[in-house]
């Protein structure tokens, strides 16, 4: 099969070549090549560095990294869905995902995995696409213009901009998100390597502040018509860790760890998000750095405004909101591990990436605590670590300068 896959490329290569009737295409072909082949033009000898890790591997390996997150989000996203329609007693369920799992003979079950899995793929794949197809689309549009190169890192930026939107998001707002992100956060910049935001983030907010009612912080996100309920951020931001254990919420701290309450695909379980980031750590692709910066600034500032409240200085319940919990609510770990850490947005300075990741920890639970009205804020902490990491890098780097001098003298 390999052989036959490369005889059609080479067969069908000259007409994208120079000078070819199809030469305008040329970035298409070279996408699709390099895809499921290595490129032919690679280094053999100095000055150059050779290295196993290519571009296109680093970003396979965080596609696998977030994988399991993917197919836990699944799977608790179908089982919701299937204990809420059981709860409440729904006999005739409408949608096509309802027909479809009854004509295949799965069912609404709560109790079947298989069930549970399928209905929770079948609101991941739709988005999946559509964010891939319009992502790529502008993508290699924008490529052929420049006759540059179709880059990998779109292929991370569609599964991360999948797993943290709501699922029940329309998809014609998800196109709109992916064009306004890629766009004007990566495109108009020079594309790949040149963004200084996360294009993953800036779609996200893009369509937050947009269509605030379906992308809203405050409701699980239970695709079921008439079912709604309050995130747990949402609870602790009014009544603290206390209202967790009221009967008719019972959230305890391991079910938010293993990932067993509703939320976004990826976010879910804080212990899956915590494995695939310890896979990118050894692999080298994420830094520690910010890793550790972001958990430090988190524990600094939350421990903060406990020893506040138990004061007295402070009386919201909010600012009683232990680091730990910090740590498992909301997509703290998932932002933290796979988007915190994005080569391009991030600080390239190791000082600049303990002050980089610290922000980020800062701004994360200010938001969550001091803003009366956004229970989330790790997608704007991390915007606005990236606005700030071009600026601590410059400032990391002329305070070196300037002991270098020193030493110099």
């Amino acid at each position: 099969m390999s052989k036959m896959i490369r005889s059609f490329f080479d067969a069908i290569e000259p007409a994208f070549q120079r000078g070819g009737r199809l030469e305008h295409l040329s970035a298409v072909y070279e996408m699709f090549d390099t895809f499921f082949f290595t490129p032919s033009d690679v280094t053999h000898h100095a000055p150059h560095v050779r290295d196993a890790l290519d571009l296109k591997r680093l970003m396979s390996y965080v596609v696998l990294a977030v994988t399991p997150c993917a197919l836990w989000g699944m799977y608790i996203l179908g089982y919701n869905t299937n204990a809420a329609i059981v709860a409440q007693g729904i006999q005739d369920v409408a949608g096509w995902r309802a027909a479809f799992l009854t004509t295949i003979g799965l069912g609404l079950d709560p109790n079947n995995i298989l069930s549970c899995f399928v209905h929770g793929f079948l609101y991941f794949f739709p988005i999946y696409v559509v964010v891939m197809v319009v992502g790529l689309g502008i993508e290699t549009t924008f490529a052929a213009i420049r006759n540059h190169e179709v880059n990998e890192g779109f292929l991370v930026t569609g599964m991360l901009l999948t797993l943290i939107l709501p699922p029940t998001t329309p998809l014609w707002q998800v196109a709109l998100g992916v064009a306004f992100g890629v766009i004007f956060s990566k495109e108009v910049f020079g594309g790949t390597g040149k963004n200084f935001l996360n294009p993953a983030l800036v779609a996200r907010a893009f369509l937050y502040f947009s269509y605030p009612t379906s992308q809203t912080g405050d409701i699980i996100w239970i695709p079921l018509d008439g079912y709604t309920a309050a995130t747990a951020l949402s609870y602790v931001k009014t009544g603290g860790i206390a209202a967790l254990a009221d009967p008719a919420v019972n959230i305890d701290w391991m079910s938010a760890f293993l990932g067993t309450i509703a939320g976004s695909l990826g976010e879910t379980s804080t212990l899956l998000c915590l494995l695939g980031g310890a896979f990118l750590l050894y692999t080298r692709i994420a830094s520690w750095r910010i890793i550790s910066g972001v958990l430090l600034g988190m524990i600094a500032t939350s421990t903060l405004f406990n020893l506040l409240a138990y004061a007295g200085a402070v009386t919201a319940p909010a600012y009683a909101i232990p680091f730990y919990w910090h740590l498992v609510l909301g997509g703290f770990a998932f932002g933290a591990m796979f988007m915190a850490t994005d080569p391009v947005s991030a600080s390239s300075t190791n000082m600049g990436r303990w002050i980089y990741g610290a922000l980020i920890g800062f701004m994360v639970v200010m938001i969550r605590v001091v803003n009366p009205g956004f229970p989330e804020g790790m997608m704007l902490a991390i915007l606005f670590g990236n606005v700030f990491a071009p600026a601590i890098d410059y400032f990391v780097a002329q305070a070196n300068i300037k002991r270098r001098l020193l030493r110099n003298v």
